[in-house]
């Protein structure tokens, strides 16, 4: 989801009016500062990246950051879940109380009523015995301890009020949970929760107990976080809880209660649950209550889960963890992080220390979702022999930077989500805008998955074949999200036959094919013209002649929102609604703006959102023809006046760093040949909605697409989607190197001059940060601008970006602007 949402905007305000925000423990942030230290002073070539990741980043500001125990796409992420607005269960704000661990979480999801959050355990003292126990929400919520939460990639740890210490560690599909009692604190007892979950969503479900073997098994079904009431989805868990015999239970029973009637019921030794949905209404808990022999200090569970059944969430927990101590558990998932992680290094010795820290949280971030669920799949996916990737939150969210990252360093893993993509298509017709929870998700754009393996076709059609994906198949996907009406295009496809008939998509169109949500006219236009490009460059690819002109031909029906009359703050020009008759209907492009004054406008999925546009403003969105910038500049008067505009979208405040629309805009000046501005704007940008707090996300993470937009930032280059062109910026750091395993090759990146003195907001006079000239592989680049991902990341080697101090000696691109549509470029595929 988008990170525009109201709320989030109340949150930005909040920040921006200091208003105290909660941390975790003072020994993390101390932890990473010293490791960067050491790393920077060591010549060891042995690097431990994770201790550079601040998992806390994005835990409070909304940013709705997991920072759980988990392995790179791991189905399982342990986090505590508390109380008030945390749809990653977790969140920092210290006036919120825990209510238990859980296995199952999404990072950086804006869904209001959280996701996942199932099979919570919340450990307890009873001192009156099992029937006076806690058991409900309500009644069993503590605070923490403070300054005591601690996690790092692969491990998470939290301590409640009470001393009790909770601690969890990860598999891809199952965990170790760890709880450390205080001396003399009496009989450890815990509540397991079969109906509970964060968005209160049970459908109905069993739970067992098996006393001897130590066994509980529970599953049932609930309900999406971003998707139709109508749909459900099935998850299963496995709890072994006498650690291989080491621990011995005392009480064991079952418990259900209802916290809008105040009461609990108890079953002691009773050994199973076999509920429905409570139909009628209201939240109806239940779960298990035991306790252990002997007052031990240390409790261990081991953990597994599955959306299949039970057996296999037992047998996920056997196979993947075993007898493995909790501590070799972390070992190897921190293990698979450095893995993941060193597929970037930098100059850590001559980097600051908080770009450093902010760019591997990023990359962490970058690879915690999706969530692997292959070998796990229900519903039309069950039994594909196909990777499955769940929470694919939301496709609209990640094609901008989040895959064209991942297509850096990681095509293996880019490739199973392209297949998973396409499955999509094979098993429901159209390819996934959105998942959630194992069940399609609301559409928000139309469908970006065309993007997506678009953006990997254009990259790998060399080694697609190899990476198991057909590209005549991948364009079957892409050609029926784009001719295909869906009876529904709420969750699936696009509203393409009037798209198609118009030109645009009509605001009161009369649709007698197909049903959807009549609203965000103007921004599903612009979305769909740029979905046809990313189908365009795969007809390319495929020498698929009329096609090519075809797609893109409609990829400049951009142009036909555009409403040359409209004028705001002096500009003229701005994308609009249109209705089927052809006249314009007129919305402020102020509105859904930062600068909106009203206080009760929607702008989000809402019936009611008659703007025009998706969580944005027509100021904002007005930008959006990444394949075709060059033309927009020519609607918006010329270069003077684009660059005068853009000026004034940033100081007006109508730019929202957290908004994907924007994502590109800050080095829009580049084609307007002035690149400088695009430095200076991106070091702005940076400095004024990232840093290393939990606070340091301008709002929610959107699975990763703020990491990744702020990774290419720091990194210094910028990706054009669907396409191999990549924008040159300012690095902010002198050296680094991206690995691609894959393709066997590396490629150095130095930033010959760097001056440390310019990796702040405003870039100080005489601090060298203006690119001078790229040099790749010995040759000079013609151009300073732009270059191309088959001139530098295809064949690995070293690219030297040359900065300087005189920005105005360097104010222009040389001999090439960035590519577009209008004047030629794309016309060959690499």
């Amino acid at each position: 989801m988008a990170a525009l949402a109201l709320w989030v905007l109340a949150a930005i305000s909040c920040w921006q009016y200091g208003l105290v925000h909660a941390q975790p423990s003072p020994n993390v942030q101390k932890r990473i500062s010293a490791a960067i230290k050491e790393a920077g002073a060591s010549n060891s070539t042995n690097v431990d990246y994770t201790q550079f990741v601040n998992v806390f980043i994005g835990t409070d500001n909304f940013g709705d950051v997991c920072p759980g125990a988990s392995v790179p796409f791991g189905m399982v992420k342990f986090s505590t879940d508390l109380t008030g607005y945390a749809p990653a269960g977790y969140i920092t704000d210290p006036s919120e109380k825990i209510r238990g661990i859980s296995p199952l979480h999404d990072s950086g999801t804006g869904s209001s009523l959280g996701t996942y959050g199932n099979f919570e355990v919340m450990p307890m003292f009873c001192p009156g015995g099992f029937n006076t126990c806690n058991v409900t929400l309500a009644s069993r919520e503590r605070f923490r301890k403070n300054n005591t939460d601690d996690a790092s990639p692969g491990y998470f740890s939290q301590t409640l009020d009470n001393g009790i210490k909770i601690e969890a560690t990860s598999t891809r599909r199952a965990g170790l949970e760890r709880f450390t009692f205080p001396k003399k604190g009496g009989k450890p007892y815990f509540v397991l929760d079969l109906a509970n979950d964060l968005p209160a969503s049970f459908m109905g479900g069993r739970m067992d107990i098996d006393p001897e073997k130590g066994r509980i098994t529970l599953g049932g079904r609930w309900g999406s976080s971003f998707g139709p009431g109508t749909y459900s989805y099935q998850a299963f868990a496995c709890y072994d809880i006498l650690n291989g015999g080491k621990q011995a239970l005392s009480e064991y029973g079952v418990w259900t209660g209802m916290t809008s009637e105040d009461f609990d019921a108890k079953g002691l030794g009773q050994t199973s649950l076999n509920l429905t949905r409570n139909l009628i209404g209201g939240v109806y808990e239940s779960g298990a209550l035991f306790s252990f022999e002997g007052n031990p200090t240390e409790i261990n569970f081991r953990v597994g889960v599955s959306f299949v059944s039970t057996d296999q969430a037992c047998a996920n927990a056997e196979s993947e963890v075993g007898d493995t101590s909790f501590e070799d558990i972390v070992a190897q998932s921190k293990a698979l992080w450095n893995e993941k992680l060193s597929k970037v290094e930098i100059d850590v010795k001559n980097t600051p220390a908080n770009v450093t820290e902010m760019l591997y949280s990023s990359l962490y971030r970058a690879s915690l979702t999706p969530n692997n669920a292959t070998g796990e799949t229900q519903g039309p996916f069950a039994g594909t022999t196909h990777p499955y990737f769940d929470s694919l939150y939301c496709s609209w969210d990640t094609f901008r930077t989040f895959y064209p990252l991942m297509a850096l360093h990681s095509p293996v893993e880019f490739a199973e989500i392209v297949d998973n993509y396409i499955d999509g298509w094979r098993k429901l017709g159209w390819m996934p805008e959105c998942r959630a929870n194992n069940v399609p998700g609301w559409t928000q754009g139309g469908s970006s998955a065309d993007n997506i393996v678009g953006h990997f076709a254009m990259l790998y059609h060399n080694e697609a074949a190899a990476l198991g994906i057909d590209l005549n198949e991948l364009y079957s996907a892409q050609l029926a999200d784009a001719e295909i009406n869906p009876p529904e295009w709420n969750t699936l496809g696009r509203q393409v036959n009037v798209y198609k008939q118009y030109g645009y998509v009509p605001f009161g169109v009369l649709d007698t094919q197909s049903v959807g949500r009549q609203t965000r006219e103007g921004s599903r236009t612009l979305e769909y013209a740029f979905e046809d490009f990313g189908v365009r460059q795969v007809a390319l690819l495929l020498n698929k002649t009329d096609d090519v002109a075809k797609y893109t031909n409609r990829s400049l029906f951009y142009r036909n929102v555009w409403d040359p009359q409209v004028v705001s703050d002096g500009f003229h020009g701005f994308a609009q609604k249109r209705w089927p008759n052809g006249t314009f209907a007129l919305t402020s492009p102020v509105d859904c703006s930062p600068n909106d004054n009203s206080t009760d406008r929607e702008c989000s999925l809402q019936g009611d959102n008659v703007v025009g546009f998706y969580e944005s403003s027509s100021w904002e969105y007005s930008w959006f023809a990444p394949h075709d910038t060059a033309h927009l500049i020519q609607l918006m008067g010329g270069n003077a006046t684009f660059v005068k505009r853009l000026d004034h979208f940033f100081d007006a405040g109508y730019y929202l760093a957290g908004n994907e629309p924007s994502f590109q805009t800050p080095i829009g000046y580049h084609y307007a040949n002035r690149p400088t501005k695009s430095v200076d704007r991106v070091r702005e940008v940076v400095f004024t909605n990232f840093d290393i707090t939990p606070a340091g996300l301008p709002g929610n993470d959107d699975q990763a697409a703020m990491a990744t937009l702020l990774a290419f930032h720091l990194l210094g280059i910028y990706p054009v989607p669907s396409t191999s062109q990549f924008l040159v910026l300012s690095p902010f750091t002198p050296k680094y190197t991206i690995h691609n395993s894959y393709l066997n090759v590396s490629t150095t990146v130095t930033t010959k001059g760097f001056d440390a003195r310019s990796v702040k907001k405003t870039i100080p006079k005489g601090a060298a940060a203006y690119v001078k000239s790229v040099t790749v592989n010995g040759v000079e680049s013609p151009n300073r601008c732009h270059f191309d991902f088959y001139d530098v990341f295809r064949v690995g080697g070293d690219v030297v970006i040359e900065v300087t101090a005189d920005k105005n000696a360097v104010d222009d691109c040389g001999s090439g602007l960035p590519e577009s549509i209008s004047t030629g470029g794309f016309a060959v595929a690499r």
